[in-house]
């Protein structure tokens, strides 16, 4: 019985380490409420619409995670959905990469797992708001270890369709799960090129709905590139922006870096790292197959290249954003080092396992190995709790659900169109929010599709938006008034406005800008903070989707049936390899 318990304990161990790491960083942000900051916004009750499949007049950047999440809270409440996929992504990151190392080298899997959790890519994405980008990056060990078992000959091709289908929310993330995947199925091994087919297919059809989408924008999938130099990788702490790249930071946004980062320990803590990933290199090419050496050094290499274009070569990487469709995805390029990752946790481990190996006394072994296990906490403290409470969840103003209420109403007495958010700019910074800035919102608290601004402002620095509806509107709200504006905005599809008195003051401050006269607009909801009006009399024009309504249609409806289809019988195939219709060797 006490062998049955402690084989136990060890079986579930990754998983409780993993878990405490997680608790511990994310902190307040899984108290009662939303976390909302910068790019990710949740809402209690996400409505399905049709820009989530990619039809808006945007550029398809939030294809398939928010048709994801509008699916699944329908399930589970949105808050409890926020928590679970902030959570999860950080317990699989870690469990993920306890078992990248030998079984039974305990001091190894412990570290690898720490470094791969408590990291400044982690915590500097969920600063800015990545969520899906931690998925993926949550998902890259287990990609491995599929790909290590389908080279060996165990079933374990769904596994990795399946796990690159975790990493694909986003288009940036079903890139860089993609590109993993197809390095680590092309080991020289008998089937490789099968395997390299059968992974670019699933891979393929994995991201064809933001594919398919992007290529209906393709006249204005092209970005500003200005861009390049705002989003560009920087220096933490006085380190160049290479150094800051090997222990995984680099973000162009300085307000999510820990300070710990901008100090002495960050520079510590990067060297340290890299000293004892340096002690761990030997013993893991000689315990690593060949392949697997390539695949993961040539993933780290391209990571970090990508990473540095924009900071070494600016002037090829704004010609590729300003000419080439889909250009952008690359101009935040600090997001490629997740690649590097996964090679860093495993010479981390290995590294930390070897030097305490070579210390003479074994009490004093484990102390230093205990020691490097949580150097990584201990040099960035400040990131535990949420950020030192900067990521605490708030709760929405009650008045956005009355709004919606009333809207819901109007509608099923026959109103329609899409709603125009006010004023038109991208972030907001409510004082519900402590003030902390967050994409607008509002919008996603309704039914209908929004239309919001997706010009950015960094630092000054105005870096334009690829929505050509959107720069229409905002010219109309920059050259029209009253019913004159009325009309224009019903012929570009506006049926709803929702104005942020809070933001129209804050910009009114700022700018000296008035809010749009707009004439003939029925006040539905007026509250203190947020007034929705519908837009009338008269018919909303209906907006036809880029490229064309029967073509956008077809397309969309091709791309993800083929997501769909990949999905599903991946995940048919693993049901049979473990229900026993399909013999599944051990894994190594």
């Amino acid at each position: 019985m006490r062998r049955r318990t402690s084989e136990g304990a060890l079986r579930a161990a990754p998983v409780l380490w993993s878990l405490l790491l997680a608790v511990v960083l994310l902190g307040g942000a899984l108290g009662p409420g939303f976390v909302l900051t910068y790019d990710m916004v949740w809402v209690p009750d996400l409505s399905v619409r049709p820009d989530f499949l990619g039809l808006g007049s945007g550029l398809p950047r939030a294809v398939p995670s928010d048709l994801v999440v509008a699916l699944l809270d329908e399930v589970v409440p949105g808050m409890l959905l926020q928590k679970a996929a902030l959570l999860l992504s950080l317990v699989l990151a870690g469990v993920g990469a306890w078992r990248l190392l030998p079984p039974g080298n305990w001091v190894a899997s412990v570290a690898a797992a720490t470094v791969y959790v408590w990291n400044p890519f982690v915590v500097e994405r969920l600063g800015i708001g990545h969520w899906p980008l931690l998925m993926t990056y949550a998902a890259l060990p287990w990609i491995l270890r599929a790909a290590r078992g389908w080279g060996a000959g165990e079933r374990t091709s769904a596994g990795v369709v399946l796990w690159v289908a975790v990493g694909s929310l986003s288009p940036v993330g079903g890139i860089l799960a993609a590109v993993f995947a197809l390095l680590c199925v092309a080991a020289p091994r008998a089937g490789a090129r099968r395997r390299l087919l059968w992974t670019g297919c699933a891979a393929a059809a994995l991201n064809a709905p933001w594919i398919v989408a992007g290529a209906l924008h393709a006249s204005n999938a092209v970005s500003d590139p200005v861009g390049v130099e705002v989003f560009a990788a920087r220096g933490e702490g006085g380190a160049p922006t290479l150094v800051s790249l090997l222990g995984l930071g680099g973000i162009w946004n300085a307000d999510v870096v820990p300070v710990s980062r901008t100090t002495w320990a960050g520079v510590v803590a990067v060297l340290l790292v890299l000293v004892v990933c340096a002690a761990g290199v030997r013993a893991w090419r000689r315990s690593s197959p060949r392949g697997e050496v390539v695949a993961l050094t040539t993933a780290g290499v391209v990571g970090l290249l990508v990473a540095l274009a924009g900071s070494v070569a600016p002037g090829a990487v704004e010609w590729l954003v300003a000419h080439v469709p889909g250009g952008g995805l690359v101009r935040d390029g600090s997001r490629f080092v997740a690649l590097l990752a996964p090679l860093q946790a495993i010479l981390f481990g290995f590294g930390v396992a070897r030097i305490a190996a070579a210390v003479p006394a074994r009490q004093l072994g484990a102390t230093v190995a205990t020691g490097l296990v949580l150097a990584p906490l201990a040099l960035m403290p400040d990131a535990a709790w949420g950020l030192s409470g900067q990521l605490r969840a708030v709760s929405y103003p009650d008045e956005l659900a009355e709004a919606r209420a009333a809207m819901q109403e109007e509608r099923a007495a026959g109103a329609a169109g899409d709603l125009l958010s006010l004023p038109f700019t991208s972030y907001r910074r409510p004082g519900w929010n402590h003030g902390r800035r967050v994409l607008d919102p509002v919008g996603r608290w309704f039914p209908v599709d929004y239309l919001a601004s997706d010009t950015l402002v960094v630092s000054g620095r105005v870096v334009g938006g690829e929505d050509e509806r959107a720069a229409r509107v905002a010219d109309l709200l920059g050259t029209l008034t009253g019913a004159e504006l009325t009309q224009a905005l019903r012929d570009e599809g506006i049926g709803w406005v929702v104005v942020d008195r809070e933001a129209t003051r804050a910009v009114a401050a700022e700018t000296g800008e008035e809010p749009p006269d707009v004439a003939g607009a029925v006040e539905v909801h007026g509250g203190r903070l947020y007034t929705l009006s519908r837009l009338g009399p008269g018919d909303v024009a209906d907006p036809e989707p880029p490229g064309g309504r029967r073509l956008a249609y077809a397309l969309l409806a091709l791309a993800w049936a083929s997501a769909a289809a990949a999905v599903v019988l991946a995940a048919a195939r693993l049901v049979l390899v473990r229900t026993g219709r399909g013999e599944m060797r051990r894994r190594r």
